[in-house]
């Protein structure tokens, strides 16, 4: 029995209209902010994919087993695993052709080996957007304006979660376990999966104290408004340098929002304490955006890199992104009946013919509206009737010309409403007005 692997899928011409109205919808908000696509090739080296992702991401990697190395020698090359790590390779590598600060986005499919579920897939989409060459925290800013206008245009409610790494650093330094910092963020980023309970017992297991994760507890737990929350955090982490610093980062970004009037109606922002992001290269600003109505894992995530590119010789380069998971974003405007009715690309007009030279003449007819920019399709060989009508209705395709030797000896065709049934006898010019207009 054929079969495709599990955790991919095809798509029907259906899907790829819906797929292009999710692509099309996000390409067009990027480029209204400066960025310029780019793309990268699917595989990469495995020596820059490994050590990047964090001691979970590794395990995710899928090795090409054979590339035409010599058997028996370790897998060299691999399935990207996002489009953040090749971007920064990309940056090394091109350094000298690239204008800094270099904002790009990139939309291409990614693959990671894990286990098929619900909103999740081992080849997926990512649409990326970041800018790297600044530190400047208006990017943030402009990223959050990026997921706020996308999600708009798509009719998606959602929620962003911010956090920032060094607050997370600054909270493992104030509870005696600084060096466990990775440990730290890979537990409580399962928080939402696992529970709080199994959180704690994975940070036990990870060789934290006892104690500290008691005093972890009230931390995560923090409540009130954004700024309350922040207030709290500049007390608990008052003896920490690098737990200050990101408090005050976060402080500037809510500061930039105030300022350009944002509407936090229509996108409302909170600061989750327990929001760690468990890819190990973030550094400043991490996010994650939900949506409301649609129970799925995060459909929107990213934060800022202070030194991705040193791992590849190029350090001292920051850079902030994040990445819309374009397979999610489809499951939830699917869930949520969001997609419009009208994506563009149905055919608006069909050519029914009676024989050879009726063909011809549809033929004429359907390359002088096309030119004019409609949507129209030539049945490709005479045939009965009710078969040339049953295609339409099968590819609902709202019109139907029909071409019999008298339309031919008036200059004319018999257009049909396919959802009413009614027949009127037009022009050319008249043709074209009606499915044009």
């Amino acid at each position: 029995m054929v079969s495709i692997p599990k955790g991919t899928r095809d798509f029907s011409t259906v899907e790829m209209a819906r797929r292009n109205y999710i692509f099309n919808t996000i390409k067009s908000v990027f480029s209204l902010y400066g960025f310029r696509q780019i793309e990268t090739p699917a595989m990469e080296n495995m020596s820059t994919l490994m050590g990047k992702y964090g001691e979970e991401g590794d395990k995710l990697l899928f090795r090409i087993q054979n590339s035409g190395e010599k058997a028996n020698t370790p897998p060299e090359k691999g399935l990207r695993y996002d489009l953040t790590v090749p971007f920064a390779r990309y940056v090394v590598q091109h350094r000298d052709e690239i204008q800094f600060p270099f904002k790009r986005f990139q939309i291409q499919p990614v693959w990671r080996a894990d286990r098929p579920q619900k909103g999740r897939y081992r080849e997926f989409y990512q649409c990326d957007v970041d800018v790297v060459g600044t530190t400047s925290l208006t990017c943030e800013l402009e990223l959050i304006q990026i997921v706020q206008e996308v999600y708009r245009r798509l009719g998606i409610r959602v929620c962003l979660h911010i956090n920032n790494r060094k607050v997370l650093a600054g909270i493992a330094e104030v509870i005696g376990e600084p060096e466990k910092l990775v440990d730290i963020t890979t537990a409580i980023d399962k928080l939402d999966k696992i529970g709080q309970e199994n959180v704690n017992k994975e940070l036990l297991e990870r060789g934290l104290s006892a104690e500290a994760v008691e005093k972890i507890q009230p931390i995560m737990q923090l409540n009130g408004s954004n700024m309350e929350k922040l207030e709290q955090l500049s007390s608990i982490l008052a003896s920490s340098e690098v737990g200050m610093a990101g408090v005050r980062e976060l402080q500037t970004i809510f500061s930039l929002l105030q300022a350009t009037g944002f509407d936090g109606e229509s996108l409302p922002i909170e600061l989750d304490l327990t929001l760690a992001r468990g890819l190990n290269y973030y550094t400043g600003a991490i996010f994650e955006v939900k949506a409301l109505d649609v129970q799925i894992g995060s459909i929107t995530g990213g934060g800022r890199y202070d030194n991705l590119t040193g791992i590849f010789g190029m350090p001292n380069v920051s850079g902030v992104g994040i990445s819309f998971g374009a397979d999610r974003i489809y499951d939830v405007l699917s869930e949520c009946h969001l997609f419009p009715d009208d994506l563009g690309s149905t055919t608006q007009l069909l050519f029914a013919v009676f024989g050879d030279e009726e063909l011809r003449y549809a033929l004429r007819w359907a390359l002088a509206l096309r030119q004019q920019g409609l949507r129209v399709e030539v049945y490709p060989e005479p045939a009965k009737m009710k078969k040339q009508m049953g295609y339409a209705d099968a590819k609902q395709i709202p019109w139907v010309a029909i071409v019999g030797s008298n339309e031919m000896e008036t200059n004319t065709v018999m257009l049909k409403n396919m959802l009413t049934g009614e027949q009127t006898l037009v022009s050319l010019e008249a043709l074209q007005a009606q499915i044009g207009g």
